[in-house]
């Protein structure tokens, strides 16, 4: 969506926030929204309301709260969560009203993936972040299944494996070479599950605000369901290793290893060890594969602009290489 049609959903959505807002802080001024920029599920604003500053995700014009526009889902999961340990924002306001949108504090932090985001993060505090996100997820894992919202049935690593699957077959098989082969060997293995757990579905620094190095709040909920944890696990260890991005992304030193990663999470879980854990490595980057190819075919087809696709191709060649090379 361009930034013309966002400031014009800001200008029509703006008085209906203040509104709801106002009658929850009577006598609060609210200011006009603002754009945030990252959002990639629906549209986020920022504002302020008196002292408080707020974020605002709000569906896009012309869409309902279905898929990766349900604002209304993510808010129900960040309420379900603010009795836990884990850090999330507190959600202020839900107007159910289509478009529907919720309002929540806006956690002061940062949240730069270190392999891939600029500005690009030193070095010595990219690795102590990226240890204490591998400590903190276990937290996420231990969040009881009844303090949920209503979810559907908790995901198999063959139910992720088809999920992703269909996002490959929807990419031209040029955009994604050696894509069905590795497809294929995932699908001859694919492991037993684990016990389901909360599955956050894209967890890394890049969706975690940190100040310092303490993790202040986890965002982007909006993939949230019930699964396998090593998904998870899997997903987050892509971001690790800046090898996995050629063209893209950087290589950054003194990066934890993805063993003492995956130590530090079994130590926070309780856990001797967790099997299997090769194949959902390779699922990760199969994944990210898939989302890629997605990204480049829709720049390729003139549905989303942007140049800064093209320069994807030698990326999506080493994930599934690497993925390939992973399950032998």
């Amino acid at each position: 969506m361009s930034e013309s049609t966002a400031l014009d959903h800001a200008v029509g959505l703006g008085p209906r926030v203040a509104s709801v807002l106002q009658e929850q802080l009577p006598g609060v001024e609210v200011s006009a929204l603002e754009i945030l920029p990252g959002g990639h599920s629906g549209l986020t604003y920022r504002l302020t309301a008196g002292a408080e500053s707020l974020v605002v995700k709000a569906v896009p014009p012309g869409q309902r709260s279905t898929g990766r526009h349900d604002m209304l889902r993510q808010a129900e999961i960040l309420r379900a969560l603010a009795s836990t340990d884990l850090p999330v924002p507190a959600v202020r306001a839900v107007d159910r009203e289509e478009p529907a949108w919720f309002a929540m504090d806006l956690v002061a932090g940062e949240s730069l993936e270190p392999v891939l985001d600029d500005p690009a993060v030193a070095p010595d505090l990219a690795a102590a972040r990226m240890r204490r996100a591998a400590e903190v997820l276990p937290r996420l894992h231990r969040v009881p299944l009844d303090l949920l919202p209503v979810y559907g049935p908790a995901l198999t690593p063959a139910d992720e494996l088809q999920r992703w699957t269909r996002t490959l077959q929807a990419v031209p098989p040029e955009l994604v070479p050696d894509g069905q082969r590795l497809q294929e060997r995932l699908a001859a293995r694919v492991p037993a599950a684990l016990d389901p757990v909360l599955v956050h579905g894209d967890y890394r620094l890049g969706n975690i605000l940190s100040d310092g190095t303490e993790p202040r709040a986890l965002i982007d909920w909006e993939i949230w369901s019930v699964g396998d944890p090593r998904v998870e696990l899997g997903w987050f260890l892509v971001f690790a290793d800046g090898t996995n991005f050629p063209g893209v992304g950087r290589e950054l030193p003194g990066l934890p290893s993805e063993d003492e990663l995956v130590s530090r999470y079994v130590a926070g879980a309780g856990l001797d060890r967790l099997d299997d854990l090769v194949w959902f490595h390779a699922l990760g980057r199969f994944k990210m594969a898939a989302i890629m190819g997605h990204n480049l075919r829709r720049h390729r087809e003139g549905r989303h602009h942007d140049p800064a696709q093209e320069q994807l191709p030698a990326t999506i060649d080493r994930l599934l290489a690497s993925g390939l090379e992973r399950l032998g």
